[in-house]
């Protein structure tokens, strides 16, 4: 992984991602060419062992040689429910050995088309003299012979698949782009296993960050707990002393507090932290976004004034956060986070056409994992546009690689992935109490806010470290969204 913080928070995800394996080959072949199975079995072994990884079981049901054996490990797979499939193209083999597998399955596939060794060693099979043993070890590097044969009949069939051609070993290209499958598929199941609280109300007028629940529930698999402010305020009252105190000493390890904030704030802060933590660990959540105006309702109004310093830590233990009710983008920031890069919550803050970068950030939670240097406490007089006041986070999103991610609601009721890489930049930000950040693309700051804009975005995003944009494409693929990227 490129990126640079762990990939936390799945706490709502019991259990690992199932990768299927399963490689291929004619059973009329091994009466003929001695050993060769042997070495075919042998090869499929080592691409079970580079797939395996912590979070992950490879459910390897072995060479599939002819259709009843196909049938079989295609039920193999449907019981063990795995969530994506390689197929493994060792040798020649009919296309009906394959078909019954995958069609039954009925989970994404990518082809492996791997040689063993970068090219034959003409010499020496040249001179091994017997015709029958040079077809087997021929047969031995003719993975690429079916392929065009397998593809065939998945286009006919309406079956969607992916290809990897490469080798089996030294090849960091090919087993990069493997690498990159096996973290989209854990993403998907982390995103399917994931509870979302969604607490309060939309912030009135806001139009673009109205979501349809239902399709955010139908494309990633995600559950929706609809959560009661006054929960938390309950849970407010329960809080004790001593644990206001501790919170307390915590804030001021986690976090840069400045000298001018009141103690008062910070105890307040502290009691919404240690009462959402208990909001969060009833309802097993694994994201949650927010907004309340509290008005008419004192304890409602006292729990979301002091939100932000307990949102931000839920944030950077990997249960991400959104304020104004912002639910598409708290789906981004989840995936965000699922891939290890974590993932903020952001907007546009101001253009700089004189070092033609864009200063983004946001009000409310910030992912203090990825932030450079340790994030500093602020206290503020008003939250603009929103009720109360209190404490709030300032932070600059840790310089280097970066990509944004935003969920779009399309025109016709689906949903599209748009990203963008660039880079997190040194450089003066604003030191208002809010995250912000300055980002530099490649195509300009101008041009980069005129493609990003015309994809039809709300105004949020999540930003997080690295450069996904490839993982975000195998993502897209694998739960049939479209894909806008932004270079």
């Amino acid at each position: 992984m490129n990126a640079r913080c762990s990939p936390a928070g799945c706490d709502s995800v019991t259990e690992p991602v199932r990768i299927g394996l399963f490689g291929i080959g004619l059973e009329a072949y091994w009466p003929q060419f001695a050993g060769l199975k042997d070495r075919l079995e042998g090869y499929l072994e080592r691409v079970a062992v580079k797939l395996g990884r912590p979070g992950v079981e490879i459910v390897n049901v072995g060479l599939v040689d002819n259709p009843d054996r196909a049938h079989q490990a295609g039920r193999e797979f449907r019981r063990a429910d795995v969530d994506l499939i390689f197929l493994y193209v060792t040798t020649y083999a009919l296309s009906a050995t394959v078909l019954p597998v995958v069609r039954r399955a009925k989970v994404p596939v990518v082809v492996l088309n791997l040689t063993p060794e970068p090219a034959i060693d003409y010499a020496r099979f040249n001179a091994l003299g017997d015709r029958t043993k040079m077809t087997g070890d021929w047969l031995a590097y003719c993975s690429a012979c079916p392929v065009p044969e397998i593809a065939n009949v998945f286009q006919r069939a309406r079956i969607p698949f992916h290809q990897i051609t490469g080798m089996l070993e030294n090849d960091p290209a090919c087993w990069d782009e493997v690498d990159a499958w096996v973290d989209a598929a854990r993403v998907a199941a982390g995103m399917a296993g994931n509870r979302l609280g969604l607490m309060g109300h939309y912030y009135g007028g806001m139009l673009d960050i109205y979501s349809d629940l239902t399709l955010q529930c139908a494309t990633f698999g995600t559950h929706i707990e609809i959560l009661e402010v006054g929960e938390l305020a309950a849970y407010r009252r329960t809080v004790t002393a001593g644990e206001i105190e501790a919170r307390v000493a915590e804030f001021h390890q986690v976090f840069a507090v400045q000298a001018d904030c009141p103690a008062e704030d910070l105890a307040e802060a502290a009691r919404t932290a240690v009462a959402l933590d208990r909001l969060v660990a009833e309802h097993r959540l694994g994201s949650l976004a927010y907004f309340y105006k509290g008005t008419g309702v004192g304890e409602n109004e006292a729990a979301i004034a002091s939100i932000i310093l307990g949102t931000s830590q839920l944030t950077g233990r990997g249960i991400p956060v959104a304020g104004e009710y912002e639910v598409k983008n708290v789906q981004a920031m989840k995936i965000m986070d699922l891939f290890g890069a974590g993932g903020s919550f952001t907007e546009y803050y101001a253009m700089d056409f004189t070092a033609d970068v864009v200063l983004m950030g946001h009000d409310g939670p910030g992912h203090i994992a990825i932030a450079e240097g340790k994030t500093k406490v602020r206290p503020l007089d008003v939250y603009h546009g929103k009720v109360g006041r209190g404490v709030s986070v300032e932070m600059a999103v840790k310089h280097g690689p970066v990509t944004l991610l935003s969920v779009i609601e399309r025109p016709g009721g689906t949903l599209a992935l748009l990203c963008a890489q660039g880079e997190s930049v040194p450089g003066p930000i604003l030191e208002l109490g809010n995250t912000n950040s300055r980002y530099r693309f490649p195509c300009g700051a101008r041009e980069f806010v005129n493609r990003w804009n015309a994809a039809g975005p709300a105004h949020h995003c999540a930003v997080g470290l690295g450069h996904l944009a490839d993982k975000i494409d195998k993502l897209g693929r694998l739960l049939d969204l479209q894909v806008i990227r932004v270079d």
